[in-house]
């Protein structure tokens, strides 16, 4: 049984959603389907999201050193 569902988003939101779902040969309604599931999915090993996958690589390892991690959450916290 499908039931309807109202969301109140921001109109630049609501825009992006629809041209990514368009990109995609889908309905916004089954990208908001989608992301449910995903959300839902407790437990379960799931597929990573495509803007994940899509970050995967991005920085070099060495660009992130951990004792400058580290000193940045020391002086953040403590």
């Amino acid at each position: 049984m499908q039931t309807k569902l109202t969301l109140r988003l921001e109109d630049a939101l609501i825009q992006q959603a629809k041209t990514y779902a368009k990109q995609h040969d889908k309905s916004l309604s089954q990208v908001v389907s989608d992301y449910f599931k995903i959300l839902t999915q407790k437990g379960k090993k799931s597929e990573t999201p495509p803007i994940t996958r899509s970050l995967i690589g991005v920085l070099e390892s060495s660009q992130i050193e951990e004792d400058d991690y580290k000193r940045h959450l020391e002086e953040k916290y403590l």
